[in-house]
């Protein structure tokens, strides 16, 4: 088998072959008429018209039979046969599409569509052009699926060769989709908050640390929104939203990954227990199979008690709400009348995973204040996942913020449940990765 670098070389050869013809291997127009799913749609009309059309993608696969050539070409929508005959396209242009055009390239096709003996839908080529010369060669089978690490390392071969990874991305776009909707429908307003902070709040975690030249101060990339998305329930909006990257700097395993996407929502005059309901429906308004029934809802005392919640959580498959959490592991949640060491707190665990975290929004400045100060002994201590100290939000909501509800929804691990993945990865287009050392 050809090494990588003797494929490039001769592919480069036959990029100057073209280039001494005349002819531009990366041109800027493009003339497509139809997409190849629009002509497998239209075939009959455009077969009885005798329509010429103008289909373009890349040429998965070359079959030459003499004087005449069969390849596949693939665009977005889909994979069509598309047929070159000498006589019909010229023997200049027949040979230089044979002799200097390979798979992995793009071109356009121009011609008629008709159907083989096989019947097979295919296009009959009457003149073509080169739309993109590729240097490398794709894998004919992807190698890949033996080493993963390969396959996230070059996502854009993995999507070419893996129908069912591409699959996974657009039911991915889809389901953030209909979050949006979801949302949207029920008078929440999408919102940004700044991903560079000042202080890295909002949850307990390891921040990522940089620094702002122009005014010579430090920053963070953001641990989550929540503190921001709290200083407009005060400036008077009652239900927010925001869906964009968090980024913390801790470990890496199937759930977790430093950077990834997350769903905050918030509404004011809500309890965790109104939450709790919305938030089944959202689920169920997603995936009616997977989210079905009433939800569990368990203690936290009586479940995880002293134990360590990775222990535990990943025996939780149905559904369930782990409610009530300690007050000391929840620095943000508002106390419960009844017990005040408990909080208004609820975990959704589903097979195994943590889906998502909410509560009933802590609104009493004295009381944050306290938890704060408390999270700063924490620091002091060496924790670097306590909660910092943060004055400007206290003074927010000492102007008052409304009773409240909130919750995160981490996408990258519901996406992960819906598409029955079986890690992270698998639904992050470009996880992050240790660069390969080269030399």
């Amino acid at each position: 088998m050809d090494s990588l670098e003797n494929i490039k070389k001769v592919r480069l050869e036959k990029l100057n072959n073209l280039q001494k013809a005349g002819i531009n291997p990366y041109p800027a127009e493009v003339s497509r008429t139809h997409t190849n799913k629009e002509a497998f749609d239209n075939f009959t009309k455009l077969q009885k018209a005798k329509t010429k059309i103008i289909l373009v993608g890349r040429i998965r696969s070359l079959r030459e039979h003499g004087g005449s050539t069969f390849c596949h070409i693939e665009d977005g929508s889909a994979q069509i046969q598309i047929y070159f005959k000498k006589d019909k396209v010229g023997d200049k242009e027949y040979k230089t599409f044979l002799e200097d055009i390979d798979i992995g390239d793009f071109i356009e096709a121009k011609g008629i569509l008709f159907l083989t003996k096989k019947g097979e839908k295919t296009l009959e080529v009457a003149s073509w052009k080169i739309l993109t010369k590729s240097l490398m060669s794709i894998p004919s089978e992807w190698y890949g699926l033996e080493d993963v690490e390969e396959r996230y390392r070059k996502r854009y071969l993995d999507l070419i060769l893996n129908k069912e990874i591409r699959e996974k991305f657009v039911k991915r776009s889809e389901i953030i989709s209909k979050i949006r909707k979801f949302l949207d429908e029920n008078g929440f307003l999408e919102v940004e908050t700044p991903i560079l902070q000042t202080i890295a709040g909002g949850a307990k975690a390891k921040p990522f640390k940089t620094h702002l030249n122009s005014l010579d101060i430090d920053l963070y990339l953001r641990i989550a929104p929540e503190l921001y998305l709290k200083r407009l329930l005060v400036g008077g909006f009652e239900k927010v939203y925001e869906l964009g990257r968090n980024f913390r700097n801790e470990g890496m395993d199937r759930e977790h990954n430093p950077e990834f996407t997350m769903l905050e929502f918030y509404a004011a005059y809500w309890n965790y227990e109104t939450m709790m309901d919305f938030t089944e429906e959202l689920l169920k308004f997603l995936d009616s199979k997977i989210f079905k029934g009433k939800f569990k809802r368990e203690e936290y005392a009586k479940i995880v008690g002293k134990k360590d919640e990775k222990e535990v959580f990943p025996k939780i498959k149905e559904p369930t709400f782990v409610i009530n959490h300690p007050m000391e592991i929840s620095p943000l949640s508002k106390k419960m009348e009844k017990d005040p060491r408990r909080v208004a707190r609820f975990q959704l665990i589903v097979d195994g995973l943590e889906i998502a975290n909410g509560f009933s929004e802590l609104n009493d400045p004295l009381d944050q204040k306290e938890r704060f100060k408390l999270q700063e002994i924490e620091r002091r201590g060496g924790s670097e996942e306590a909660h910092p100290y943060d004055k400007d939000f206290i003074e927010a909501l000492e102007y008052g913020m409304p009773p409240a509800a909130g919750i995160g929804i981490g996408i990258d691990r519901l996406v992960t449940l819906l598409t029955d993945s079986k890690t992270l990865r698998e639904t992050i287009l470009f996880p992050t990765m240790k660069p390969k050392e080269h030399d």
